[in-house]
């Protein structure tokens, strides 16, 4: 059974916005392992379309940069959404019943599925299919923007803290009432 992840970069306050504040060299690299290693990604439609920056390449990317493209395209990712009519490579859209769907992905898939954007994570706490949290507090504050989460946060317990890189803390959390993860190394 596939386990359900929403981890993002956040400020101290609370917030996630990409063109705010970027990771660090080694933040970044952990990113593109944690990318590699996963079953899928499932995005809202706003967080696949800034995702969609990746497809094509740039000549001017750093190689961390390439690597993060070449990780990002390869995974299987499902994109939720009612508006868009097709998606890209290597995508599936999901337009209807997405609860049945994102079931159906949980159970017939192992691994690890990142859930990408604070609304779809927002909808999916609400039914219960988020696994696990993984905050990445950066030390910036920002005082406006997206929050991390978007409704009520359910309740939840602390099952790790690491520094990642020199300035990231990354909290995970369960749900309250579930079983804490193996973690690994």
């Amino acid at each position: 059974m596939a386990k359900l992840v929403f981890g993002m970069n956040l400020s101290l306050d609370g917030y996630v916005d990409h063109l705010e504040f970027a990771p660090d060299a080694t933040l970044f690299r952990h990113w593109i392992e944690q990318v590699r290693g996963l079953t899928g990604s499932l995005y809202g439609r706003r967080m696949y379309e800034v995702m969609r920056y990746w497809d094509e390449d740039d000549p001017e990317w750093t190689p961390d940069l390439r690597d993060f493209a070449m990780a990002w395209r390869s995974q299987p990712k499902w994109v939720v959404s009612r508006s868009l009519q097709s998606v890209g490579p290597n995508a599936t859209l999901i337009a209807d019943d997405v609860e049945a769907a994102i079931r159906g992905l949980k159970t017939g898939l192992a691994g690890e599925i990142q859930v990408a954007g604070p609304e779809l994570a927002g909808s999916l706490t609400e039914l219960g299919l988020i696994d696990e949290y993984r905050l990445y507090f950066n030390p910036v504050v920002l005082g406006r923007g997206k929050p991390f989460f978007t409704g009520r946060a359910p309740p939840l317990r602390l099952v790790a803290s690491d520094r990642i890189g020199g300035d990231a803390i990354r909290l995970t959390y369960v749900p309250a009432g579930s079983i804490a993860p193996t973690r690994q190394p």
